[in-house]
């Protein structure tokens, strides 16, 4: 369709359309990279979820954890690069828009010159006003883009090597893929136990560091750690895990920086749920009930209690309270990590894609002078 400038009904519509398209692709560009605080974004939201659900159905196809781990460790890259092609083609698609109905000529004419302007090529321009300013801001809104984004990235990736820094260490006192009542054990059995309450200052800090990085920048979600079976979010669970379960077997001889560090942390959890659109009761009642059962539960009290760690209260005295603590996180904690595709570690809720397999945790062995090799009992793979 071959017309003149804003002579047709059509081209005051495209006009309008374009405008809108080009404004609305600038705010998810500046809410996405830019601004500093939650954003939920359709754009770049629906690019992430395209990005998922195409890799988990390759990573279906590959067997063992380790194989799917490899697929699905691309999540957070494509998504990225599809974030970038997105935007530049919604910006295309809103110049040209625009260029059709401030100019003479066809679509096809208009989508060249928007292209040309766009990736600064120049090879397409034509000599009046209207064109001419829509050139100019076609050019600068490409080069925003792609100049925006190569900004982003050592911001991103800042945030998450400071993320897998105390992920890494946590290895070396939980095993993995990590388990909470490992690291009460792995504390007494070591002659650690004073130093709990330090390690959970570290934690909160990291919570808190972590809830900033993530909600700001959501994609951090999908990037996985180096190792196949590390990962943030079975770390924090298992941390937390821990807090609750040392404050529900000790009460009141537990450390008070567990019940902070819990607090920081189902608060991180929700503030990212807002984020991600994972629905959640903001305000449960203890006696709620939770997915893990007792069962299991009394698993973790045996692998604690077989390294001589101090309890205060029975298992059954304890579980109403542990009980209390994990209704707070629990459900969120088991949807990122479903969401993700986790390692399936002890406690850390089904996978969909996994068919309910759980992962038992790889622990350190205790090797003495002599050939005296003690091993640390590996908790139930079905727990």
């Amino acid at each position: 369709m071959t017309t003149g400038p804003l002579e047709h009904p059509l081209q005051w519509v495209s006009l309008a359309l374009g405008a809108v398209l080009v404004v609305s692709t600038g705010m998810s560009l500046l809410g996405t990279l830019v601004l500093p605080r939650a954003q939920r974004d359709d754009v770049a939201r629906n690019v992430e979820r395209v990005v998922r659900a195409a890799l988990s159905l390759l990573a279906r196809l590959r067997r063992g954890y380790e194989g799917k781990d490899a697929v699905l460790a691309l999540h957070g890259p494509l998504a990225l690069a599809g974030m970038l092609v997105t935007w530049l083609c919604l910006l295309l698609v809103g110049w040209t828009m625009v260029l059709w109905a401030v100019t003479e000529g066809s679509i096809g004419d208009a989508a060249r010159e928007a292209g040309s302007s766009m990736f600064t090529l120049g090879f397409a321009s034509r000599n009046t006003w209207a064109a001419t300013i829509a050139d100019f801001l076609a050019s600068a809104s490409g080069l925003l883009v792609v100049a925006l984004l190569i900004a982003y990235l050592p911001v991103l990736y800042a945030a998450f090597t400071r993320r897998e820094a105390l992920v890494t260490m946590l290895q070396s006192r939980a095993g993995v893929p990590a388990w909470g009542p490992e690291i009460l054990a792995r504390h007494q059995s070591v002659g650690l136990l004073r130093t709990l309450g330090a390690f959970y200052v570290d934690w909160e800090r990291w919570i808190a560091d972590v809830a900033e990085s993530h909600t700001t920048y959501p994609i951090l979600v999908s990037f996985r750690s180096p190792h196949a079976l590390r990962s943030w979010v079975t770390s924090l669970l298992a941390v937390l895990d821990a807090a609750a379960l040392q404050h529900a077997l000790q009460g009141e001889q537990a450390p008070s920086q567990a019940r902070l560090c819990l607090r920081m942390g189902f608060t991180a959890l929700r503030d990212i749920a807002d984020v991600l659109g994972i629905p959640y009761d903001p305000d449960p009642s203890p006696d709620d009930g939770i997915t893990l059962s007792y069962e299991a539960f009394c698993k973790g009290v045996d692998r604690v209690e077989g390294t001589g760690f101090p309890m205060m209260r029975t298992r059954e005295e304890a579980w109403p309270h542990f009980q209390g603590w994990r209704v707070n996180y629990e459900s969120i904690a088991y949807a990122i990590a479903d969401m993700v595709t986790a390692p399936p570690a002890p406690w850390s809720g089904p996978r969909h894609g996994l068919r309910g397999a759980t992962i038992t945790p790889i622990v350190p062995v205790d090797r003495r002078p002599g050939g005296d090799t003690r091993r640390t009992p590996a908790p139930d793979p079905h727990a």
